[in-house]
Order: structure tokens, then sequence, then C-alpha cells
């Protein structure tokens, strides 16, 4: 059995290959640090699993799942985040990832996950599964904008009135790399693809 532990750190890494090869010591593991040597892999091997870290550098995880599954690729794909849940899980699953769990969860929990998946079900937390409900219990014309977290409307203000990442990140006092992570979760949940379609909504809505 073949496994594909893709991460940026590589303690990380190591780390989960221990906690799994406690349960599938027969396992073969293969290791990437960045997107590129991830599809690498996946197009010269046939694995039966992979572990894909959602915030590598470069291309990031979903983008990556994305195009394993472009590339035609089925193997089950577990996607690993520190990230919060809502924010990403049901995104990642709609992408073709087989399930999502945040690197804060026990050891126990990742090998439940694993075998889940090598059985070829989906893994969703309890805390999901509750997301889920939330969004389905959702009235139909809710403007999309509600969706957002207050920290999130905030940014989408700042950008639709023309500030750049960095002159955000230092009215609210945050990084660059959380104000761009904002960035990218308003236009995920707007259906939106850059800043002018942003712009253009948060004026349509009377946002700005």
């Amino acid at each position: 059995m073949k496994v594909l532990i893709a991460d940026d750190h590589a303690i990380l890494r190591k780390g989960l290959i221990e906690i799994l090869h406690e349960s599938f010591p027969t396992m073969e593991y293969f290791e990437a640090s960045n997107s590129i040597e991830a599809l690498q892999i996946t197009r010269k091997e046939t694995l039966d699993l992979i572990l894909l870290d959602i915030s590598m550098p470069g291309r990031n995880g979903l983008e990556t799942l994305k195009q394993i599954r472009a590339d035609g690729i089925q193997t089950p794909i577990l996607i690993l985040s520190v990230q919060p849940e809502d924010q990403y899980a049901i995104r990642a699953l709609k992408a073709g990832a087989s399930g999502f769990l945040n690197k804060d969860s026990a050891p126990e929990e990742l090998i439940n996950a694993v075998n889940l998946i090598l059985r070829g079900k989906k893994y969703i937390s309890s805390n999901i599964v509750d997301k889920l409900a939330q969004s389905l219990s959702r009235p139909i014309d809710q403007p999309l904008y509600e969706t957002l977290s207050d920290r999130e409307l905030q940014v989408l203000k700042f950008i639709a009135s023309g500030k750049t990442v960095s002159e955000i990140g230092r009215e609210i006092s945050l990084t660059v790399n959380t104000i761009s992570t904002y960035r990218a979760r308003i236009l995920d949940k707007l259906n939106l693809k850059n800043n002018a379609e942003l712009t253009r909504y948060a004026l349509d809505n009377s946002l700005v």
C-alpha cells in the first residue's frame, strides 16, 4: 500500500508517518514538500492514499487537489489543515477530497479518518455535519454576504474601498498572509473571482 504525505513541514511529515506506521506497518510512504513535488509523485506512482496539507507554498492544497482530479487520478485524498473547518472543509469535499481533518485532532482521529477513507467512505467531523445542517436551513433569499464573518465583512469593505492587502494588514494589525486568507474566503463564499468583481458586488449591495 502506497501513501503520499504532502506538507511543507518535514517534522510534521515524519510525525504523520510515525502515527500511521503503528496501524499500517506495511505502508510505503512518499513525501512532498510542495505542490510540484506532490503532482510529480501522483503522476508517477499508483497511490492508495494521499494526505494533503491545505497551506503549502505556491499552489495550495485545494488547487493541488483540483489538479490531481483534473489529471484523472481518483486516489482518495485526506486534506489536513490548521484552518477552521467551517471555512474550508465543505469547499475541499466539493473539490473532490475524501475527507478533511484539522491538524489539532488526536492521532486516533487520523487513524479513524484513514480507515474510513480506505474503505471508500467519506470522513466528515461532527462539526462539519452541523455546518452542513445549518447551510441547509439557511433561508434561500438570504444575501450571500450574510454568510461572511464580521472580520471577513470588514476586509471586504476595505478591499472594495481600494485598500491593498498590506494597507489592510496595517489598519487592523494582521499579517499580509492572514488578510490574503480572508480575501480568499470572501471570494469563495461570494462566488467571485477577483477584486474587481468583489468591488462591484460591494457597490451593488450598498456595502461601501
